[in-house]
């Protein structure tokens, strides 16, 4: 049934790429603005926000160097829309390929760039706002209160699963985008996983800050000893942090919605076995980001809400553009790696 299904969206495709191209240039973007999907939008709109800001907003010597960045990401992003949408960039697995690697490289490598159009187009901060916000809604921050915990043992633990967050993400991304065909199962995690990252990410410009471990620097008895994790995780942020991005915690919010997610499919494989798993370092993690001194607890609780977001929308998108979809003869929401399947 389902092999009928697809060998019908690819006819439909073809008999409407021949239309198109009939019709000429305005037809083929009709096509691509037809048959794009949710997460498409979603990343177009979070990249042309980048561009706009880059161009209207940012000051300084990285300007031009924001400029170019910004640009990259839309035009690779818009071509590569239309190309799959429209047809024209073929069927199969160019289209599949195309489709994930534009659409999370977008997301990934706009993260590098943060580190110059952040402070370009917001050279304020929060901090101040963001550290009495956590006094004032609950009686402490976290950083200051577990100073007195910091030993090697202790900052070395924490900094072990802090690190561990690119392996947890990188275990869960990387299979779901080039290893699932299910189209409902790789359509709700991509749609809740993007989400956290284009809204999140989007949300630095509006709630810039340096951190508690900046902020309330003079603040603290004990400094984090150095160790093989603590080094790990320095380099790291050293290397690609975007030095502003605190609001929401992203580090909170990707690894809860990959545990929340886990749950709510534990009756599958692996996650029948791996939900635990994923739940004990999630809960490290997030504790790691405050041990750290990276991220207020107002972080915390803004990307605790977000993970909870991004499963529900995750669900309910995709279930609801699914339909839309089968309803309208669109095709997948995810075009397969398959070289005969659309």
């Amino acid at each position: 049934m389902y092999a009928n299904r697809t060998s019908h969206e690819n006819q439909m495709m073809r008999s409407g790429l021949r239309t198109a191209t009939a019709d000429g240039a305005g037809a083929l973007v009709r096509a691509a603005v037809r048959n794009a999907a949710v997460y498409e939008w979603m990343v177009t709109v979070y990249a042309a926000w980048l561009f706009v800001l880059a161009v209207f907003f940012s000051r300084g010597p990285t300007h031009d160097r924001c400029v170019a960045w910004t640009t990259t990401l839309l035009v690779a992003q818009v071509t590569t829309v239309f190309g799959v949408r429209s047809g024209l960039l073929g069927t199969g697995v160019t289209r599949g390929l195309a489709t994930r690697l534009v659409s999370y490289g977008v997301i990934q490598y706009s993260y590098f760039g943060l580190r110059d159009l952040l402070p370009a187009t917001v050279p304020w901060s929060f901090d101040e706002a963001l550290f009495r916000l956590d006094l004032r809604l609950f009686g402490v921050e976290p950083s200051l209160l577990w100073d007195r915990l910091v030993t090697q043992t202790t900052t070395e633990w924490f900094a072990f699963f802090y690190f561990s967050y690119f392996v947890i993400v990188g275990m869960h991304l990387f299979p779901m985008l080039f290893g699932v065909r299910d189209n409902r199962f790789l359509a709700e995690f991509a749609m809740g996983f993007l989400t956290i990252f284009c809204v999140g990410q989007s949300f630095y410009f509006l709630v810039p800050a340096w951190g508690p471990v900046k902020h309330l620097a003079a603040d603290y008895q004990h400094a984090l000893p150095h160790g093989r994790y603590m080094d790990l995780v320095l380099s790291a942020v050293e290397a690609g942090g975007a030095q502003k991005d605190v609001f929401p915690s992203l580090h909170t919010a990707a690894p809860t919605f990959l545990a929340l997610f886990s749950f709510r499919h534990r009756d599958k494989l692996p996650f029948k076995y791996t939900w635990p798993v994923v739940a004990f370092f999630a809960a490290n993690i997030v504790i790691a980001t405050m041990f750290l001194r990276w991220h207020y607890l107002i972080d915390i609780v803004a990307g605790l809400l977000l993970a909870g977001s991004a499963v529900f929308i995750g669900a309910r998108v995709s279930r609801w553009e699914i339909a839309r979809r089968e309803r309208l003869g669109l095709g997948r929401v995810w075009p397969t790696l398959s070289r005969n399947d659309d």
